[in-house]
């Protein structure tokens, strides 16, 4: 990790919350899109639904900084280059694993285990760096996953390691792998507008290559695209929940640990659900979809203010050095 000043580091740290907002944002968008899937699309199945609302954001996304950038985007480094094609690779696994295992699983199941890299980042930067992260890490590692069991309602007693838990679990593994490859050092001086591109570009050409081959015919592809509110939802997927997040955290992560993005990053299920309280009712009206809002219990609030202690205390203690 690059040394930055604190300013610096306080500033990064606001810029992740961002994107996790945007993340957040992601969640009714996804779920959304999903069910015009099933409205649009009956003949199609689960798999191509759900890889169908990933494949043109990413190609979208590519486009649109072709758009903004035509000139300096193609001129990335070799470095450039493979590190946007590693963390494109490592992100579109994650993606993978994680949406088929949704079909196997429980929401809360998933999106409590998706969080396990949470721990698994300290453990692995522990293992490799032979130094123990400190008390006030693991403090903040145990809070988050206290609060995403309680945001998520999860159950343990339900728990049982079937194709779903596994693939989540693997899932996790490639987030962190996404994570941990923003800090490689080797990868210090890269610019992160090419990195991205380059992510996007990679994400892009998997995601198609999937949709064209679990598409049960060439008007699956095609239908979508003359949906008004499929193509409003897309270009909100778009810009803020692919060019918007992935831009910020390429370009800011580097500044903070690994161990501290992990954490941070676990604040995404709070702004999801916040925003399914009142987007859901507002997108089903629009789409002509079945899709009701949320409602506010205590494990939002119990679950997200645990999540919030956590990262209260990562900006409190002294800066990782």
């Amino acid at each position: 990790m690059e040394t930055v000043a604190p300013d610096q580091r306080t500033r990064a740290l606001a810029m992740l919350l961002v994107a996790n907002f945007f993340w957040g944002l992601s969640f009714p968008l996804i779920k959304s899109i999903t069910l015009l899937h099933a409205k649009l699309l009956p003949q199609a199945g689960t798999w191509f639904s759900a890889i169908y609302t990933v494949a043109p954001r990413f190609l979208l996304a590519v486009l649109l900084m072709l758009a903004l950038r035509p000139r300096e985007i193609w001129r990335a480094t070799r470095g450039e280059w493979t590190q946007g094609v590693i963390i494109g690779l490592f992100s579109s696994a994650g993606m993978l694993f994680q949406n088929d295992a949704l079909q196997f699983t429980e929401a809360s199941t998933s999106a409590f285990l998706t969080q396990f890299y949470a721990i698994l980042i300290p453990v692995w930067t522990a293992v490799r760096a032979r130094r123990n992260p400190g008390v006030i890490i693991w403090a903040c590692c145990a809070l988050v996953l206290a609060g995403v069991a309680i945001l998520g309602r999860f159950n343990w007693r339900e728990l049982h390691l079937g194709r779903g838990e596994w693939e989540t679990l693997l899932s996790s593994l490639f987030f962190m792998g996404q994570i941990l490859t923003l800090e490689r050092k080797e990868f210090a001086g890269n610019r992160p507008a090419q990195v991205t591109f380059v992510m996007f570009a990679t994400e892009a050409v998997v995601f198609w290559a999937l949709a064209g081959a679990t598409a049960p015919d060439l008007a699956a592809l095609l239908t979508p695209w003359s949906s008004a509110p499929w193509l409003g939802f897309t270009a909100l997927l778009t810009l803020f929940c692919t060019y918007g997040s992935f831009s910020l955290m390429n370009a800011w992560q580097p500044k903070i640990t690994a161990t501290e993005a992990g954490l941070i990053y676990c604040v995404e299920p709070i702004f999801a659900s916040v925003m399914a309280l009142f987007l859901p009712a507002l997108f089903a009206a629009w789409a002509g979809i079945a899709y009701d809002n949320e409602t506010a219990t205590w494990a939002l609030l119990v679950g997200g203010g645990l999540i919030t202690l956590a990262n209260v205390l990562l900006q409190l203690r002294p800066p990782a050095r």
